[in-house]
């Protein structure tokens, strides 16, 4: 069933909040978190650093879970505004955007990993501090490669979503084009990542951030023109049986 045509906007809204909960809880647990504990290329500073910043590493941890969280959420969004464009093209976002936030979540376990390594447990005797101290470090540029790769699956998505709001006709064409510059831009990070590692690629997430803002905004300020949204629903919008 499609969801009641009078409640179309309150998914518009609630997208956008949505999104700019994700976009502030990834931007610590991502961004600032990571950036304050690891110090790259040396294992005994990390280890140092996760240790006496025990609640910053844990807020971290407990804000990419809201980010996960909210990610999940968003893609059912996603379905619903804009399955009445193409069904089958929104499934495959869907599909796309459920690989994506699973890959960074297994990959966000090597983040949490530390907090085993460091503790002192019995079990842990056998390996030295120094060996501990490298673990640690192994593990947060293995969260790293997780989170890389992810973005892949997130870029795919989100040409996806910019194709289909570009059609839609209720959603701004000019953020549907956005959309699909950040995508591409996501997917030649990760390509970058393998292929060069040598070269910075950060530059290249900016954009699908500004869609993302851009996107929540406009959600939350206009919504979707529901008369258009109306207009396609009936012929497109049926859930899949």
């Amino acid at each position: 069933m499609t969801p009641r045509r009078s409640s179309i906007q309150t998914y518009a809204r609630i997208g956008g909040v949505l999104f700019l909960v994700s976009l502030v809880a990834g931007g610590f647990g991502e961004g600032f978190a990571p950036s304050q504990l690891i110090a790259p290329g040396d294992a005994a500073a990390t280890a140092r650093h996760i240790v006496t910043s025990d609640t910053l590493f844990r807020v971290g941890f407990a804000s990419y879970l809201v980010e996960g969280l909210c990610d999940a959420a968003l893609t059912a969004v996603f379905f619903v505004l804009l399955r009445p464009v193409d069904q089958v093209l929104t499934v495959a976002v869907v599909v796309y955007r459920i690989m994506a936030t699973a890959t960074f979540a297994f990959a966000e376990l090597f983040y949490f990993a530390p907090s085993l390594l460091l503790t002192n447990e019995s079990y842990l005797k056998t390996f030295s501090a120094d060996q501990l101290n490298t673990l640690t470090l192994l593990s947060l540029n293995l969260y790293g490669v997780g989170g890389a790769i992810s973005l892949a699956f997130y870029g795919v998505a989100s040409i996806g979503i910019g194709y289909l709001m570009f059609r839609s006709q209720y959603l701004p064409r000019w953020l549907g084009i956005v959309w699909v510059i950040g995508g591409a831009c996501f997917v030649l990070r990760t390509f970058t990542f393998v292929l060069f590692p040598a070269i910075p690629g950060g530059i290249l997430q900016a954009p699908q951030i500004l869609a993302i803002l851009l996107l929540a905004i406009w959600l939350l300020a206009k919504g979707v023109d529901v008369a258009k949204w109306e207009a396609a629903a009936p012929s497109n919008g049926r859930a899949i049986t």
